[in-house]
């Protein structure tokens, strides 16, 4: 959240673990409300799949049904602001950080990664 004061904007945060379940949430007063659920679904998409969301824009690129289908799961976030957190090569969670631009989302949660000592 320092990133994001430093950044000038107002994010919700959320970390879940590797089963997607949600272990924890912050949001800056004056976040905007509908991206509580989406930083709680970057986190989860990044959880469920390992890699960070922005990477979904290349992967449904060249396949319509994927580039129109995909996006319309539940829980299913193709943009950046979600990454993976691992511990030693292991995928133990995912961050998922929304209320900027996708490129501040995701250098939130890098930061917040950073942090912790796991950038």
């Amino acid at each position: 959240m320092a990133h994001a004061r430093a950044l000038g904007i107002r994010v919700n945060v959320a970390v879940c673990d590797a089963s997607g379940v949600l272990l924890a949430f912050r949001r800056m007063h004056g976040a905007f409300l509908h991206s509580i659920d989406i930083a709680i679904d970057k986190a989860y998409t990044a959880a469920s799949f390992g890699f960070p969301t922005r990477q979904w824009i290349d992967q449904i690129r060249a396949d319509e049904a994927l580039r129109t289908g995909l996006p319309l799961r539940p829980r299913l976030v193709v943009f950046g602001g979600g990454l993976p957190v691992q511990i030693d090569g292991s995928l133990v969670g995912g961050i998922g950080v929304s209320g900027g631009s996708t490129e501040q989302d995701e250098a939130c949660a890098q930061a917040g990664l950073a942090a912790i000592g796991l950038d």
